[in-house]
């Protein structure tokens, strides 16, 4: 007899040939929109992203960060768009260590838009439709509002002592004084006229074709009047960018990083985001017989715990902005470094402490030793700064997207007259001159967000993305091998209960750091904790459906039926729509 009921909380959403899930369900009818009227995968994560970029300015900013990865169907080919942006030129590390001490909270860790710049090069080298048709949901939910969510709300009352602070802020999400309540429509005008502008200077170029037209939209947003206002308003609040700052400023198209796990090839952005690290933590897994250690059971948790220790140990001690570090990346990434590091992974015993990193050099042929490694120093009261959201993407052709995109209200004001904060990325920097994401002039910060795209058998699998900060490649593993190991579906794997460990410094200043703690959802097995307790791990429990645990959002191709079969988390507003 066939199984009665469903496998998980939502029936999972089916497509035949297109789908788009997202962290909204208002962006995901954005992104499904564009589908519907015949635009591609790009078209429709953009949308999505940017629609989320309005509903959802607790996690995400247009002019945040929005790291992209595509995949071309007729060129068979992965491409990522490095949605981060640059500390100004003029900010050094001399200058925050003797100015703050650190790296405050406001606009001086602000650092060039990215958001803007790689929505538009997406849609200028790889969509197919104009600026002004991609943006129309979004000025649509600008100009009409759209209704306040709860997590929304909540967030505004846990920042309420910044947002009243300044003045644009304050204006924007406490109207009258009083936050805005869950319900509660959400007009956003200042932002909505800057999209008409973006319209109005991208049908000016019009005669010159839709990317030239896609290209003056972004124009007028780098180097006319959003960042004039911008600049004005940074260096009025210690801020350092200038206009040469956005003019000189572009993301790069750039080639992913890959790895292989079994029969799957797994392909994310680069060193200057924490995505490799998957891949890390999928190469250091690959042997065991994860099967067999059965589902959320104190040894699969263990496992897997202790490869994102070891992963995360040599995140931070090795990546950072290629451009500015030499990264051993392909010593990181391959299986015989694998092999070697997993002797370092004890089955029975966890890691009190972040474990020492690796020497990834010799396995890319180069004599250098390992190196040094983060000095970590506990600070267990440290307020984490959680944000970010996500958006995929697949279409009819068999193109695919994936972006997690970010930057919140809770630690930079809103440009009065603009509607948007500036980047606050550069609060994931180190002040220490020996790690490799260290602040320096003009250098990418080394960022948590990080999408994905999976493949098996050389054919499109899924792309993936969460939000989460340090959670992020943590979640995207466990939905992973829930498919992979498990035989979960996509809805399925979403929804089951996840751990994260935060033995390692977190990757926001003040780089928190809680020794051997793994947080567990309230709904795993009390003995399972218990277990895993005499394993040596600090346990800590969440309650059920923690939003700390991530918003996962992916998109399988189904092999057997080359029907796709979406995936949208319950713990964020994340939404599936498939036709």
């Amino acid at each position: 007899m066939p199984p009665k009921g469903i496998h998980s909380f939502r029936s999972p959403t089916r497509g035949s040939n297109h789908m788009v899930v997202s962290g909204h369900y208002l962006a995901t009818a954005a992104g499904f929109r564009m589908l519907e009227q015949g635009g591609n995968a790009i078209d429709s994560g953009v949308a999505a992203g940017i629609a989320i970029n309005v509903t959802m300015p607790q996690w995400t900013s247009f002019a945040g960060v929005a790291p992209i990865i595509i995949y071309l169907a007729d060129k068979d080919e992965v491409v990522t768009i490095s949605g981060v942006g640059r500390w100004p030129k003029a900010a050094t590390l001399e200058y925050f260590r003797d100015t703050y001490g650190e790296i405050p909270i406001g606009v001086p860790r602000s650092a060039v838009p990215a958001a803007c710049d790689a929505w538009l090069r997406a849609l200028e080298l790889y969509g197919t439709m104009t600026f002004e048709q991609v943006i129309q949901p979004s000025l649509e939910l600008a100009e009409g509002g759209s209704p306040v969510s709860e997590t929304f709300a909540a967030r505004i009352k846990d920042f309420e002592w910044f947002l009243t602070a300044h003045p644009g802020s304050r204006e924007l999400f406490l109207p009258g004084g009083k936050p805005l309540e869950e319900g509660q429509n959400f007009v956003q005008k200042d932002l909505a006229n800057v999209f008409r502008k973006m319209v109005a200077a991208e049908r000016a170029s019009a005669g010159r074709g839709r990317e030239a037209g896609v290209r003056a939209a972004r124009d007028f947003f780098y180097k006319g009047e959003v960042a004039e206002k911008m600049v004005r308003f940074a260096q009025g609040h210690d801020g350092l960018l200038t206009m040469e700052d956005f003019a000189d400023f572009s993301v790069k198209v750039e080639r992913p990083e890959s790895g292989t796990y079994k029969d799957y090839t797994i392909y994310t952005c680069g060193p200057w985001s924490q995505g490799p690290s998957l891949i890390e933590v999928l190469n250091l897994l690959e042997p065991f017989d994860i099967r067999s250690m059965g589902h959320n059971s104190a040894e699969y948790i263990h496992a897997v715990t202790e490869a994102i220790k070891l992963s995360f140990s040599d995140r931070d001690a090795y990546y950072g902005d290629p451009e500015f570090v030499d990264v051993p990346m392909a010593g990181i990434l391959s299986k015989e470094y694998s092999a070697e590091r997993r002797k370092a992974l004890d089955t029975a015993r966890a890691w009190p402490e972040l474990p020492p990193p690796g020497n990834p050099w010799p396995f890319q042929g180069v004599d250098r030793p390992a190196a040094r490694g983060v000095i970590a120093t506990p600070r267990r009261h440290a307020v984490p700064d959680l944000d970010t959201a996500s958006s995929c993407a697949v279409d009819r052709w068999g193109n695919a997207f994936a972006a997690t995109f970010s930057d919140s209200f809770g630690t930079t004001p809103i440009v009065p007259g603009l509607g948007m904060i500036i980047s606050n990325r550069g609060g994931q920097s180190w002040l220490d001159p020996d790690i490799p994401n260290s602040l320096e002039p003009w250098k990418r910060p080394r960022l948590t967000p990080n999408p994905a795209i999976a493949f098996k058998d050389g054919k499109l699998f899924m792309p993936f993305a969460t939000p989460g900060t340090d959670a992020q490649v943590q979640a995207m593993a466990q939905m992973f091998l829930n498919m992979v190991e498990f035989g979960m579906s996509p809805q399925q794997a979403v929804e089951e209960p996840r751990f994260v460990s935060y033995s390692f410094p977190g990757s926001y200043w003040p780089h928190p750091y809680y020794p051997g703690l793994v947080q567990l959802e309230g709904w795993i097995n009390r003995k399972v904790g218990e277990r895993l307790a005499s394993m040596g791990h600090e346990v800590g429990w969440w309650e059920d459906w923690s939003w700390e645990a991530g918003g996962l959002c992916g998109i399988m191709v189904d092999p057997t039926w080359h029907t796709l079969v979406g995936g949208a988390d319950l713990r964020m507003e994340c939404c599936a729509i498939g036709g």
